[in-house]
C-alpha cells in the first residue's frame, strides 16, 4: 500500500500567506545562485560581491546545489545529425592512415577522428612505415583549428574568388608565354611523384618556366656532396642500430639534423644488453639533444671541428693532411682510433654546413665500409639548392622574374634578405602563394590562396626512395581553400581532380596492392636499388678543410629547437608552451652563451622570489644586422661560441600570444648556420617561463641512479652495488625500505594492475609524449605569465639534470664525502653547490608523471575524498569532489599536480585554441574540460585502458598481451616508456618490473608507485 503523506520542504511552506511558498511548490530554490558572479573569469570574480557567508546560505538548500557550484563547466548546446553519415557512430573513434610533409617534419600516420573531428595524431605501425611523430607532428592537428588561417583567396588583399584569381594566374601564364618572360615555381621540398610529375607537365607547357626548391633551413652542403659522390640529389639514411660506436662533429641526429627521426635505432643500440651498448662520442659547440645523451661529449667551436673531421680523417683512412693543434685532440685521436676499430659497425656524421666536411663523411663512412649509412632507399625530404635560390633572387630583383607562383614557402620571413625579396616582389608582374596563413609572403603578393591543412587534403609522398605513401582527408576542408596541385591541374588544361590524378599514377608504385588497400594501410613499401657508389677527391676536400681559421668574433651558432623547428607552427600554442629540454624554457628564443663569455661581456641568470627565471639582454651584430635578445647562461656552450634558435619573431597572421622571440633568420646570411658575430651587452632585464628551477627533485639520491658499463657488466648479478635499495631504520636496524610499510595492503593479483616502465637509457627527451598527453587529456594552455608563476599544467614533465662535477659520478662522491653541515665538506653548503652545473655537465633526462602509488600520500590527506586509488592500481581524482584545498598537492613527493587556477576555456584572458569554436574542435569528448579550482593529474589514461577493456569484452576475446596504452607509450618510439598490464606475466612492463637496473623514484618514502625507471648506464 503506497503512503500519501505530504513531507514539507521547510516550516515556511505551512504558511499559505508566504511569499515564497509557490516558487518553492515548483522551483527547489527561492532565489536564483548567482553562479555567473563567482564562476566568471578572474576580474569577475575579484569584484563579486558574494560572500562566503552568502554563498553557503544559496548552497545550503540541497547538497545538489553545492555539486552545481562546485562543478559548473561550459554548456555547450549541440545540435543532433538530421542525417548520421554511416560511417560515423557516436562515441567510436574512427582512425585513418596518412602520412604528413609539410617541407620540414614528415611521419607515417594513424589519425584518431571524433565524430568526423580529427583530434589526435597516433603512429602507423604498420610493416613499412618508417618515421614516427615528432612533438611538432603530434601539436600540427591542432594547427587545423587554428582560427587565423587565410579562409578565403585575396586578390590584392582583398577577399575573392579562386575562380577570379584562376583566370588572373592562367593570363598571366599566356602572357609570359607570348613575351618570353620567366616563370617560377618557387615551393618546399614536395617528395611527392605525383607532384614533381604535374610540375613537369606545367613546364613542358611552358618553356620559359622552371622550378625551384626551396628549404627554410638548408642541407645543400650534405645534398651537394651526395650528389657528387653517388650521382643524385638526396641525403644517405643512417640506421644507428647498426652502430657500435657513433661519432658525431656538429650533428644532432636526435634533433632535426637531416630531418631527424634517427631516436628509435639509437635508443635500440643504448639499452645494455649482454654487457653491450654503443658508444657515442659528441663534438658540438651547442648544447644539443644528442650531445646531452652522448656517453663523451666536448664541447668544441665549429672551426675546431672542421679540423677535428681531418684528423678522424687521416686516422680512419691511413691520409696524411697536414692540419694544425686543437683543443681536446686526445678525445678527437681516441674517438677516431674506436671508430677504426669498429670498422663497419662505424658511424660517422656531421652537421658542418659545408660541402668539403660533408664529403669527408662520406669518404670516412667509404672506408669503414659501414653498414650504419645506406645508400638504399635514400631520404628525399630535402632537395634544395643554396645556389638555385641565390640565384632567383637575383632574377627578381633584376626584374626578369614575370611570374612567381609559390607553395609551402615563406621567404619573405625565413631568407636573410626577406625585406630584398619583399622588394623584389614589386617587380614581379604577378605574385602568387598558396599558403596556410596570410603570412610575411602571402600578405605582400598580389594573390594569396588558402592552402589546405595535410589533414583536408589528398597527396603522395616518396620520403625514402622506394616507399611509397598516401595522405587521405580525415575532414572536409574547414575553409574555401585550394591546393597548389589543383591549380597546376587547372593550369595544364587537365579537368581530372587531384585524387584522380595521384590514383591513376599510383600505379607505377602499388607494389601489387590495390589502391584501397593502399589508402586503409597508408604506406606502401616497395624495392630500392642502391645510389650507384662513386667516388670524390676526398684529399681535395680535406685538404681545403685543414685550412680552416678560427672567427676573430664570436661563432653565432644557428638551430632549431625541438619545439618551434622553422616555425611553421609558430601559432600553436601547444608547441609554444612546451618546454626546451636543455633549457626547460618556453614561450622564447634566447641566445646560449657559455658560463665564461657571460662573465666576461656582465650576462647574468637571476632565479627570483617567485621561481621564475631573469635574464640579460644581449645586442648580437652579424654584418649590418643587429638583434637584441634575452640571455641564457648555458651549461656546456662552447667558449666563444653562441646559439640562437630559429623559427620565431613571426608577426603575420600570429595572435598576440604567439609573437614572441626574435627572428634569427635575419642572421642566416648564404645559408649558414655559423655567422662572425660581435656581442655586447644591452639594457634590460628579460623575464623568462623556465619550469627547470620550480619543480626539481636536485639533491635527492634515489631520483637518478647512474653507472658505468663496466661495472654494470662486472656486477651485473649483484645489482645492489650499482642499483641500491634504499634502507631505513626499524627497531634500531637497516632493513630495506621495500620491507617497511605503514599500511597494510590489498591483494592486487586480481584483475589488471597498470605499470609504466621508463628506462633512462632510451630517453632522448624528444617531448612527444608531452603533447600526445596534451592532446589526449585536454590539457589547457594557460601562457607565459603563468608558467612564470609556476602554474604550467603539463600532466607530464621531462625534468633535465645536469651534473655539477664532470660526471654523475662524482657528484655521488662529493655527496658521500660531506661531514657535518657547515664547512668545505658540509651538506648545507655542499648541496646547494650541487645546484651549480659543471661548464661541461653530463645531462639526464627524466619524464615525471603522476607515480599512482599503491599507498598514496595524497589520497591520506584529501578531506572530501576526491583523490582515491583504483584496484588497477590508477591513482583517480573525482573533480567534481575536489574543492581545491591542494593538501594532495603540498603532500606529493613528486610535485606532479597541478592546481587549475582559472577557467582556461572561454576565457579571453587566456586566448589560446579553448576560446574559440573553431580551436575547441580538437578536444577529446572521452575526457572532461576541467573548471577552475581543482587538481588535475597524470590519470594514466584511464579512458584509453577502459577503452580497451570494453573493445576486448565486445569482441569476446582477453585483452591481448601489451595492447594496453597510454598518450605517452603510444607516443614514445624509442621504447623508453612501456606501458602494461603486470599481472600478466608475458606482458614487456612485467618482464621489465623484474629487471635488474628498475628501480621506483624515492623509494625510502614508501609510496609503492606503479611507475618504475631503470639505471641510466653509461658507456665510459
Amino acid at each position: 500500500m503506497s503512503s500519501n503523506k505530504k513531507y514539507w520542504k521547510s516550516v515556511e511552506e505551512l504558511n499559505e500567506n508566504s511569499s515564497i511558498v509557490e516558487t518553492l511548490r515548483n522551483n527547489e530554490f527561492s532565489e536564483p545562485i548567482p553562479t555567473d558572479e563567482f564562476l566568471s573569469d578572474k576580474d569577475s570574480l575579484s569584484s563579486s560581491s558574494t560572500t562566503r557567508r552568502d554563498f553557503l546560505k544559496y548552497v545550503g538548500f540541497s547538497t545538489a546545489a553545492a555539486t552545481l557550484a562546485a562543478c559548473e563547466g561550459p554548456v555547450h548546446k549541440s545540435i543532433p545529425y538530421v542525417l548520421q553519415p554511416e560511417q560515423i557512430i557516436p562515441g567510436v573513434a574512427d582512425y585513418f592512415a596518412t602520412s604528413m610533409f609539410d617541407g620540414f617534419d614528415f611521419a607515417n600516420l594513424l589519425v584518431k577522428s571524433r565524430e568526423g573531428r580529427p583530434i589526435k595524431i597516433e603512429n602507423n605501425t604498420i610493416a613499412g612505415a618508417k618515421f614516427t611523430a615528432n612533438a611538432r607532428v603530434h601539436a600540427s592537428v591542432l594547427s587545423l583549428y587554428d582560427n587565423t588561417r587565410l579562409k578565403v583567396t585575396k586578390i590584392g588583399q582583398k577577399d575573392a574568388s579562386w575562380a577570379a584569381a584562376d583566370m588572373k594566374i592562367k593570363a598571366s601564364l599566356a602572357d609570359a608565354k607570348a613575351k618570353g618572360g620567366q616563370v617560377v615555381l618557387l615551393t618546399n621540398t614536395l617528395a611527392s611523384p605525383s607532384t614533381e610529375k604535374l610540375i613537369a607537365d606545367f613546364i613542358a607547357q611552358n618553356p620559359t618556366a622552371k622550378h625551384v626548391v626551396y628549404d627554410s633551413v638548408s642541407e645543400s652542403a650534405a645534398l651537394d656532396a651526395f650528389e657528387a659522390v653517388y650521382g643524385e640529389r638526396a641525403l644517405a639514411d643512417f640506421d644507428f642500430s647498426k652502430a657500435n660506436t657513433i661519432v658525431s662533429v656538429g650533428a644532432d641526429f636526435l634533433g632535426d639534423w637531416q630531418g631527424g627521426g634517427y631516436d628509435s635505432g639509437y635508443a635500440h643500440g643504448r639499452i645494455p644488453q649482454k654487457g653491450k651498448m654503443s658508444k657515442h662520442y659528441q663534438f658540438e659547440a651547442n648544447m644539443t639533444l644528442s650531445g646531452a645523451a652522448a656517453d663523451k661529449r666536448v664541447p668544441m667551436k665549429v672551426a675546431d671541428q672542421k679540423l677535428a673531421l681531418v684528423k678522424i680523417y687521416n686516422i680512419v683512412t691511413g691520409a696524411a693532411v697536414s692540419v694544425g693543434k686543437i683543443a681536446n685532440e686526445e678525445v678527437v685521436t681516441k674517438a677516431a682510433q674506436q671508430l677504426k676499430a669498429a670498422g663497419a659497425k662505424g658511424l660517422l656524421v656531421s652537421g658542418i654546413q659545408d660541402k668539403n666536411a660533408q664529403l669527408l663523411v662520406l669518404g670516412i663512412n667509404q672506408a669503414l665500409a659501414s653498414e650504419a649509412l645506406s645508400t638504399v632507399g635514400t631520404r628525399q625530404i630535402r632537395k634544395g639548392s643554396d645556389a638555385k635560390v641565390a640565384q632567383l633572387l637575383a632574377d627578381i630583383n633584376a626584374g626578369n622574374v614575370h611570374t612567381l607562383i609559390m607553395s609551402g614557402v615563406n621567404p619573405v620571413y625565413t631568407l636573410a634578405n626577406g625585406k630584398a625579396f619583399a622588394e623584389g616582389l614589386k617587380k614581379v608582374k604577378l605574385s602568387v602563394a598558396f599558403s596556410l596563413k596570410e603570412d610575411e609572403t602571402a600578405s605582400v603578393t598580389n594573390i594569396a590562396v588558402p592552402a589546405p591543412h595535410y589533414l583536408e587534403s589528398w597527396n603522395d609522398l616518396m620520403l625514402t626512395k622506394g616507399t611509397y605513401s598516401l595522405v587521405q582527408p580525415t575532414i572536409r576542408p574547414l575553409f574555401s581553400s585550394k591546393q597548389f596541385q589543383e591549380g597546376l591541374l587547372s593550369w595544364t588544361g587537365n579537368s581530372a581532380s587531384y585524387y584522380d590524378y595521384i590514383k591513376a599514377n599510383s600505379a607505377a608504385y602499388l607494389n601489387g596492392l590495390t589502391w584501397n588497400k593502399a589508402v586503409h594501410d597508408g604506406v606502401v613499401a616497395g624495392v630500392a636499388s642502391a645510389a650507384s657508389a662513386g667516388s670524390a677527391d676526398y684529399a681535395a676536400a680535406a685538404n681545403a678543410l685543414s685550412q680552416s681559421k678560427s672567427l676573430a668574433n664570436f661563432e653565432l651558432v644557428l638551430y632549431t629547437k625541438t619545439g618551434m623547428g622553422d616555425g611553421q607552427q609558430a601559432n600553436n600554442p601547444w608547441l609554444q608552451e612546451f618546454p626546451d629540454p636543455i633549457t626547460r624554457v618556453s614561450w622564447d628564443n634566447y641566445l646560449t652563451v657559455a658560463k665564461a663569455d657571460a662573465e666576461k661581456l656582465g650576462l647574468t641568470n637571476e632565479i627570483v622570489a617567485n621561481g621564475g627565471l631573469d635574464g640579460s639582454y644581449a645586442t648580437v651584430k652579424v654584418g649590418a644586422t643587429s638583434i637584441t635578445a634575452p640571455v641564457i647562461v648555458q651549461p656546456g656552450q662552447a667558449v666563444g661560441t653562441i646559439g640562437l634558435a630559429l623559427g620565431y619573431g613571426k608577426t603575420a597572421a600570429l595572435k598576440e600570444e604567439m609573437q614572441v622571440g626574435v627572428n634569427a633568420y635575419s642572421l642566416y646570411n648564404n645559408f649558414d648556420n655559423v655567422q662572425s658575430a660581435t656581442v655586447t651587452k644591452a639594457d634590460g632585464t628579460h623575464e623568462f617561463a623556465c619550469v627547470q628551477s620550480q619543480k626539481t627533485l636536485m639533491g635527492r639520491g634515489d631520483i637518478i641512479k647512474e653507472t658505468t658499463l663496466t661495472v654494470f657488466t662486472a656486477k651485473f648479478d649483484e645489482p645492489e652495488v650499482w642499483n641500491p635499495t634504499p634502507m631505513v631504520s626499524l627497531d634500531h636496524k637497516e632493513v630495506p625500505a621495500t620491507s617497511v610499510d605503514l599500511w597494510e595492503s590489498f591483494d592486487r593479483s586480481v584483475g589488471h594492475h597498470f605499470n609504466l616502465s621508463i628506462d633512462l637509457n632510451a630517453c632522448t627527451g624528444c617531448g612527444a609524449c608531452v603533447i600526445a598527453c596534451h592532446a589526449e587529456n585536454n590539457v589547457p594552455v594557460v601562457g607565459k605569465s603563468e608558467v612564470r608563476r609556476s602554474r604550467d599544467m603539463h600532466w607530464l614533465r621531462i625534468d633535465r639534470y645536469y651534473s655539477s662535477e664532470e660526471t654523475f659520478e662524482g657528484d655521488n662522491k662529493k655527496k658521500d664525502e660531506f661531514d657535518g653541515l657547515f664547512g668545505d665538506k658540509g651538506s648545507l653548503g655542499g648541496f646547494g653547490q650541487m645546484e651549480n652545473p659543471s661548464d661541461n655537465p653530463q645531462v639526464v633526462f627524466q619524464p615525471v608523471m603522476c607515480q599512482h602509488c599503491n599507498h598514496a600520500p595524497c589520497e591520506t590527506v584529501c578531506p572530501v575524498a576526491a583523490t582515491s586509488h583504483g584496484r588497477q592500481g590508477q591513482n583517480q581524482m573525482a573533480y567534481n569532489r575536489c574543492v581545491g584545498t591542494r593538501y594532495c598537492a603540498n603532500n606529493c613527493p613528486y610535485k606532479v599536480r597541478r592546481f587549475n587556477w582559472f577557467l582556461y576555456s572561454n576565457n579571453e584572458e587566456f586566448d589560446f585554441h579553448m576560446n574559440d569554436d573553431l580551436g575547441r574542435m580538437v578536444v577529446n569528448p572521452d575526457v572532461n574540460v576541467r573548471s577552475r579550482g581543482v587538481m588535475e593529474k597524470c590519470s594514466m589514461c584511464i579512458q584509453k585502458t577502459q577503452l580497451t577493456i570494453l573493445t576486448a569484452k565486445r569482441e569476446g576475446r582477453e585483452v591481448a598481451v601489451d595492447e594496453f596504452q597510454t598518450a605517452c607509450s603510444s607516443a614514445c618510439t624509442t621504447g623508453a616508456m612501456v606501458f602494461g598490464d603486470v599481472n600478466n606475466k608475458e606482458s614487456k612492463v612485467a618482464k621489465l618490473a623484474e629487471d635488474n637496473r628498475m628501480y621506483h623514484l624515492l623509494e625510502s618514502v614508501g609510496t609503492k608507485p606503479n611507475v618504475f625507471y631503470h639505471v641510466k648506464v653509461r658507456n665510459t
